[in-house]
């Protein structure tokens, strides 16, 4: 099985940085995760985008998966309600 790498956008970091602690260690986990799983369960493509999320918790991931490069890459960290507004 391939492993993927995890890379972080600029802008995703940033997000991630201003996620309160407890709730920053679950995204981080969630995101080591993919590199073993990119298209884990639960994983849903968004529509109109070549990206996907994932659900933790109250915030979402959105990602990019680069299947030539084998490469993960976290676009954005955010709460429901904002995450969306910025792709």
């Amino acid at each position: 099985m391939t492993r993927y790498r995890i890379e972080y956008a600029a802008k995703s970091h940033r997000q991630l940085m201003a996620v309160p602690e407890p709730h920053r260690t679950r995204i981080v986990t969630a995101v080591d995760a993919l590199a073993a799983q990119p298209r884990a369960r639960g994983a849903i493509k968004l529509a109109g985008h070549d990206l996907y999320r994932i659900r933790v918790g109250e915030y979402r991931v959105v990602y990019a998966i680069h299947e030539k490069i084998v490469t993960v890459v976290v676009t954005g960290v955010g709460a429901r309600d904002s995450i969306y507004r910025r792709l």
